[in-house]
């Protein structure tokens, strides 16, 4: 079996603190984009949450970014800011037919990342969950939703997020679950614990760890040593099904300041294991 593709990078690209630890002093501010895209393996996407963006706008990322590149799009928080997520299909829809499929194949998993307060209801879940095309004008789609509330940590909810073929965010935080069953074809991380005084973000221990769970997510394997909702021990529905899966790393939050180092230090061990 050929493993997935494994690729790690950061929450957008605009951050005035990267001008002094990862922009080369020099740069222009308008490369800025085109500088992240060739030292990264994806970026997740920011703008796309707070506003509305133009078709011209999705074929100039397009454009910017080279071959085997994809950026997550985090999906405008308007779409799923109703109390009755049932009652955003028009919302969802506007939001996706906005321009989305100008990336190409420059397209990853699109986010849905719901407000802490929401809890889980499997009705509204799953119709939820019936609105996510596979395809935008032919262009392939992935979902992945992040959830933050502890009523999601249940088995109910992956059996609805595998019935459908949405990704989970597994979440590194603290106050956030951890669910790590595999639900789709992809895993999908978002790491939000660095520190400001370790320049690479996290340790080279931590480093290498989250190098590991990488290598056993692209195997289609389960690292025993993260948190799931169903069959903990990692058999039965979390046993390596011998299913390549593409993962999706983010450094996010956190230290800020230090997350391009640590997206590019986890992609150097990745590429150079020990």
């Amino acid at each position: 079996m050929t493993p997935g593709t494994i690729r790690t990078g950061v929450g957008g690209w605009t951050y005035e603190p990267w001008r002094d630890n990862f922009y080369p002093a020099d740069l222009p501010k308008a490369r800025e984009l085109d500088y992240a895209v060739n030292h990264l393996g994806t970026i997740e996407i920011n703008g796309t949450f707070y506003r509305t963006q133009t078709p011209a706008t999705y074929a100039k990322w397009r454009d910017a970014a080279p071959e085997g590149f994809v950026y997550a799009v985090k999906a405008l928080q308007y779409c799923v800011a109703k109390k009755k997520l049932a009652e955003a299909e028009e919302s969802i829809g506007r939001f996706l037919s906005s321009g989305l499929s100008e990336l190409g194949d420059r397209l990853g998993p699109i986010l849905w990342q719901f407000r802490e307060t929401r809890q889980f209801d499997p009705d509204d879940i799953a119709a939820f969950m019936a609105m996510l095309p596979a395809r935008i004008d032919g262009v392939r789609t992935r979902h992945v939703v992040e959830v933050r509330h502890e009523s999601f940590a249940c088995p109910e909810f992956v059996a609805l997020a595998r019935r459908h073929g949405v990704g989970i965010v597994v979440a590194a935080h603290d106050k956030h679950p951890m669910i790590a069953d595999p639900t789709a074809d992809f895993m999908y991380a978002r790491l939000m614990q660095s520190q400001e005084d370790v320049p690479t973000g996290y340790g080279p221990d931590e480093l290498d760890r989250w190098a590991g769970i990488a290598r056993m997510w692209s195997e289609g394997q389960c690292p025993a040593e993260l948190t799931y909702v169903t069959d903990g021990d990692v058999t039965g529905e979390n046993a390596a099904d011998g299913s390549a899966r593409d993962v999706f790393i983010y450094f996010i939050s956190g230290a800020k300041l230090r997350n391009p180092a640590a997206a590019m230090a986890l992609a150097d061990r990745l590429a150079n294991p020990a």
